[in-house]
């Protein structure tokens, strides 16, 4: 499905001073950034800096300890039905595939026709058609991501948030799960990324949000972010040199 074809748009995404504390101790501190439509935005940063805890922020499956995240576009009082997150370890129903699809399908009250070609479009287009009977349970690490995947896709979300969704993957499975990506920013979704592969991230980002020690270090297009960073974190984040 086309952006013309969605609802209105959610997008901007505005973060202002935002923070998040646990236990007294503040894990992100005035964090603020924008993001549009479009890009694919990639966030990197060394471990513990707070690249998850954005993303669930965002998608607000924890509250802010302070600041504001606000959807600004004119479609925002349904922000919570136009976005959707797949977590580094998806939780899968005992069912098949397809049937994983459905029930996400159903849930979101789409009548039963329409379950079943969207249901079948997006596990084509994400390489499961043939294992669309299979036990979700039995698939391999690399496909169960993919059908995780493919059951976000299905509700057409506007934005996708994506946890280090290629973590513990071989390098097959990896290129397998970015082809399948492209395929859904192809489609119109607005794709926000972590991820520790450096590799994988020069591939995919169109910009970069770098953080670390929980603050927003640099907002930077990737080529500018990868060829000639602009803060002394970001190079010796690139050099490889352990930060925290």
């Amino acid at each position: 499905m086309r952006n013309s074809e969605r609802a209105a748009a959610i997008l901007p995404l505005a973060v202002k001073e935002l923070r998040y504390e646990l236990g007294g101790k503040r894990l992100l501190g005035e964090v603020s950034f924008v993001l549009e439509a479009g890009p694919c935005s990639v966030v990197l940063g060394p471990n513990g800096a707070g690249k998850s805890l954005i993303l669930r922020l965002c998608h607000g499956l924890l509250q802010p300890s302070g600041g504001s995240i606000e959807w600004c576009g004119p479609g925002a009082a349904d922000a919570s039905r136009q976005r959707a997150m797949v977590l580094q370890r998806p939780v899968l129903l005992r069912r098949s595939v397809a049937a994983n699809v459905d029930y996400a399908l159903r849930l979101r009250g789409v009548p039963s026709p329409q379950r079943a070609a969207r249901t079948a479009r997006v596990l084509e287009a994400t390489g499961l058609e043939a294992l669309a009977n299979r036990g979700a349970r039995r698939l391999s690490v690399g496909e169960q991501q993919r059908l995780a995947l493919a059951r976000a896709w299905a509700l057409r979300p506007q934005v996708l948030l994506l946890d280090e969704p290629a973590a513990s993957l071989d390098p097959g499975a990896s290129r397998a799960l970015e082809s399948a990506i492209r395929a859904i920013r192809e489609d119109g979704t607005k794709i926000v990324m972590t991820t520790h592969d450096m590799a994988q991230a020069r591939r995919m980002a169109d910009e970069v949000l770098f953080l670390h020690r929980g603050r927003l270090i640099e907002q930077t297009p990737a080529p500018d972010f990868f060829e000639s960073p602009a803060s002394t974190e970001a190079r010796a984040f690139l050099q490889g040199e352990l930060l925290w």
